[in-house]
């Protein structure tokens, strides 16, 4: 099967018997082309692994290529990487062009409001364009399991925030879902009230508080969400603001997900650039890799590769 790098004229340095990789979830962005606040405008302190001013400059298609040149990437997806909100469109418009020169990404996860007065006709423009399998739209969220905005405006609870959501299932179009682990029970409900939208849970649900409590917290939300047999979860993001990459740690996090959601449901991402303030992509996908391998060669294969090739309905032709 012929990898990314090879369809790029690069070598691939990929084993032999390396799996074959759909990274479900990567950003890429060039400044000069279109406006990134979060890169490029006021730096965000709080931001969940820190330290991030590495990520203010460009991320190019050959960047990531470049990092990737050891894994058997067939395929990727790309999710909408905060670009300015009134260049949403704009933003798949050029990765199109990414894609008709470098061969990827094979899917595009865009972004829309759910709760604007234009969302409607942003997830119009989004569909109607070829790559575009989902959005990913942010809800309002709190900063603390201490704190409720439930019911709030752009909550999952808000009435126009749902009559947007509602939409998705119009269109075709999976949902992205990002939200703080204390939000994870909420999202399930929203779930269970759309069952015919396919939501991808992302970065393992956050994992972010590893003592007993917040670890239970955690997996209460990711049993709530498994319950419903419209969500799938993307292996990615066990980054800590204040802890190096730990491969034991995060073993505990990968397999707690494989043992609730089940093989079938589980899509290996890597996030990148962004993990990369925390591993290298080689450590990131090795290490999930060989977390799984006792479940065998066939349950890696889904998680890297065939479970993402079918719920984004990726083309590799």
């Amino acid at each position: 099967m012929i990898t990314l790098h090879e369809r790029n004229g690069l070598p691939n340095f990929a084993a032999e018997d390396a799996l074959p990789v759909i990274d479900v979830h990567h950003h890429l962005w060039d400044l000069a082309s279109g406006h990134y606040p979060w890169l490029q405008d006021e730096y965000h302190e709080d931001f969940f692994l820190g330290d991030y001013h590495t990520l203010r400059q460009d991320f190019l298609p050959e960047q990531f290529l470049a990092l990737t040149k050891r894994q058997r990437l067939i395929g990727t997806v790309h999710v909408e990487a905060e670009r300015a909100r009134d260049q949403q469109l704009a933003e798949t418009l050029w990765l199109e062009r990414v894609h008709a020169r470098c061969g990827f990404p094979n899917a595009i996860i865009g972004h829309a409001w759910f709760d604007r007065d234009d969302s409607e006709e942003i997830l119009a423009a989004q569909a109607a364009r070829p790559l575009v399998r989902g959005i990913r739209s942010k809800p309002v969220t709190s900063a603390s399991p201490d704190v409720s905005v439930a019911g709030a405006h752009g909550t999952m609870q808000d009435p126009k925030w749902l009559e947007g959501f509602s939409r998705l299932a119009r269109y075709g179009l999976s949902w992205d879902l990002r939200v703080p682990p204390w939000h994870l029970l909420e999202a399930a409900e929203v779930a269970a009230m759309f069952p015919q939208i396919q939501i991808a849970l992302n970065h393992t649900g956050f994992a972010w508080d590893r003592s007993e409590q917040g670890m239970h917290r955690w997996r209460k939300g990711l049993e709530a969400l498994a319950a419903q047999p419209n969500v799938h979860i993307k292996v990615s993001e066990f980054g800590l603001k204040n802890s190096p990459w730990r491969y034991e740690d995060n073993r505990v996090v990968v397999t707690t997900a494989l043992e609730i959601f089940g093989v079938q449901r589980c899509m290996f991402a890597s996030n990148f650039p962004v993990a990369g303030l925390r591993a290298s992509y080689d450590t990131i996908a090795d290490g999930v890799a060989r977390m799984i391998a006792p479940m065998g060669r066939a349950a890696q294969e889904a998680v890297f590769a065939g479970n993402a090739q079918r719920f984004y309905r990726i083309d590799l032709r």
